[in-house]
């Protein structure tokens, strides 16, 4: 198969050809027909992630047909249409029993403990835990933006920060996970505040909702929140990972707030300074939200059916998988594009 190859962290990747995977017992392997570039890819490729080894293929938002299927596999035959989560559950451990698979401690990721979806097949583990069936009416562009930044988005608010409508929410960050944001929220009835340095994520933001919108350059950012707020948001989300957007998210929050930090925060990037005296004065709550399970899915495939949801207006570029290695390291830029991109393969 071609697949992208990761020989050296943050040097340019290349398109190579490599032997095909084959299923676990409880595997499959899935032809991709499209797969998300992440900002957790670029974090794989930039070395930050201590489970990535080289060689290695990158790409875990993925959408495609079972390819072939492990002798064990009881739910899922080949040409079934899926997604997965990034997060592989085990499906069997105390944590997954109890219906979080999310933060399953045996879990596998496809493009970090494994070679991921950046080619033409992946191999996936427990598929009868992890698999998720695409309906016919979701495009692939579409729904290969749903395994980690649309879902990670959907379960931060509804079932970490507990979004009511009416609350205002703040999301510092518009890239993949603080533009779903936007939109989730804004579906579920709250107020949205839009904080980037992008102009042009901004006014996606704004496209898709978003109340007011921030450009955080030169400006007290947790100020200008509390000042159009009234108070402060309810729920604010760190959607990039910044040691500055975790302080400005968790400082822009009202009394009795909720804070949901989503964007990694590598050691590579220096540890913010979390200001407890703040989360102890006000009583916040400090949350982490780390993906979805797939036993999680269908209240926000219903929202997607419906049209309530619109993934697809979150996806402004399509890519080939020739081109996958050098929009991976122009990810370096400070100012990223606007939007999500998808590799179609």
């Amino acid at each position: 198969m071609r697949a992208v190859v990761i020989e050296q962290f943050a040097r340019v990747s290349s398109v190579q050809q490599v032997p095909d995977p084959a299923p676990a017992a409880d595997g499959v392997v899935v032809r991709v027909a499209a797969t998300g570039l992440c900002r957790s890819d670029w974090h794989a490729w930039r070395g930050h992630d201590t489970d990535v080894v080289l060689p290695h293929v990158p790409g875990h938002e993925l959408v495609g047909t079972v390819a072939a299927a492990g002798a064990g596999v009881r739910r899922w035959q080949v040409g079934d249409r899926v997604t997965v989560p990034f997060v592989m559950a085990c499906g069997r451990c105390e944590v997954c029993r109890a219906g979080d698979g999310q933060v399953c401690p045996h879990q596998t990721q496809p493009g970090f403990t494994g070679w991921g979806s950046f080619a033409d097949l992946v191999a996936l583990d427990h598929a009868d835990t992890n698999l998720i069936a695409v309906p016919d009416a979701l495009s692939d562009v579409a729904a290969a933006s749903l395994g980690c930044r649309f879902a990670t988005s959907y379960r931060a608010l509804t079932a970490r920060g507990r979004l009511r409508p009416g609350e205002w929410l703040s999301v510092h960050g518009c890239g993949g996970v603080g533009l779903s944001a936007v939109m989730i929220a804004v579906a579920l009835g709250a107020r949205v505040m839009a904080v980037d340095v992008s102009p042009a994520a901004l006014d996606l933001a704004r496209s898709l909702g978003a109340e007011v919108c921030l450009d955080a350059r030169d400006t007290d950012v947790p100020a200008a929140v509390v000042d159009a707020t009234d108070g402060g948001a309810h729920v604010s989300v760190d959607a990039l990972g910044s040691p500055q957007t975790c302080v400005d998210s968790v400082l822009s929050l009202r009394r009795r707030g909720r804070q949901v930090q989503v964007g990694l925060l590598p050691s590579a990037t220096g540890h913010p300074q979390v200001p407890m005296e703040r989360v102890i004065g006000y009583e916040l709550d400090l949350l982490g939200s780390h993906g979805m399970a797939a036993a999680d899915y269908p209240p926000m495939l219903d929202l997607v059916a419906t049209g309530a949801l619109r993934p697809d207006l979150l996806v402004r570029r399509t890519i080939t998988l020739d081109d996958a290695p050098q929009a991976l390291a122009d990810m370096d830029a400070s100012t990223p594009t606007a939007g999500m991109t998808v590799i179609v393969l």
